[in-house]
């Protein structure tokens, strides 16, 4: 039952974006699952009915940007049982979301500089397979992708190794980052940790804070828009 369960909410996340940390979260346990487990998969559901009616709304409008930029950001050591850090990534076009991801990183960062950079890795290398479908449909990106995020030495070791002697422990595999910031394929800059829409993706939030990542994320009330664009 709870995996039947799960993976109908799994199915669920394509279109709702908010729903992503919660689901990832309990569908960690579905090899053996507690109450515990049960009572916050139900708790996801009661969410669910009391916001049926919200989804993604892609505005049309001239004025609205339709270049691609992403967000990415991680939950430092997140995981009470094994320490792991949660990656989370969302990439954005116009109004709306259009690809998400939260994800219990492969390995233990030993700071939150590690833990933000693995997390940036992931997002990068999702942005040049977005990059590449956007170059099939005829729809180019002729500069580099802005990747937004919230830790500043992840931002400076990803341009150059300032941080070698913190930064040498890090799996080579993790330096694609620099790679494609040297060539021009992403780019990184800050902004600030209450505009952080990954934030959404890698850990529970205050209900106000959540709510204003979620209408971020593009989710709104598609009754009130049915209501407007009829009026």
């Amino acid at each position: 039952m709870f995996k039947q369960l799960v993976g109908s909410l799994m199915y669920l996340t394509v279109t709702r974006p908010d729903l992503m940390y919660g689901v990832c979260l309990i569908s960690r346990f579905m090899a053996n699952p507690r109450m515990s487990h049960w009572l916050a998969a139900k708790r996801i559901l009661r969410y669910i009915k009391g916001t049926i009616e919200l989804g993604i709304f892609y505005r049309k409008s001239e004025s609205s940007s339709t270049r691609l930029m992403a967000f990415t950001d991680s939950d430092y050591a997140g995981d009470l049982d094994y320490r792991r850090s949660t990656t989370g990534c969302v990439f954005l076009i116009g109004s709306g979301a259009i690809s998400w991801a939260s994800k219990k990183q492969p390995v233990v960062a030993l700071s939150t500089t590690e833990a933000e950079y693995i997390a940036a890795v992931f997002c990068a290398c999702q942005c040049v397979w977005i990059r590449r479908i956007l170059e099939n449909i005829r729809a180019e990106e002729e500069s580099a992708t802005i990747i937004y995020c919230d830790n500043s030495s992840t931002i400076a070791l990803s341009k150059h190794p300032v941080l070698h002697g913190k930064s040498k422990h890090i799996e080579v595999r993790f330096h694609y980052l620099r790679e494609l910031v040297n060539g021009k394929t992403v780019k990184l800059e800050y902004c600030a940790t209450k505009n952080q829409v990954a934030d959404i993706f890698t850990k529970p939030l205050k209900l106000e804070q959540f709510e204003k990542l979620r209408a971020l994320l593009g989710i709104v009330n598609l009754c009130e828009v049915s209501l407007i664009q009829d009026s």
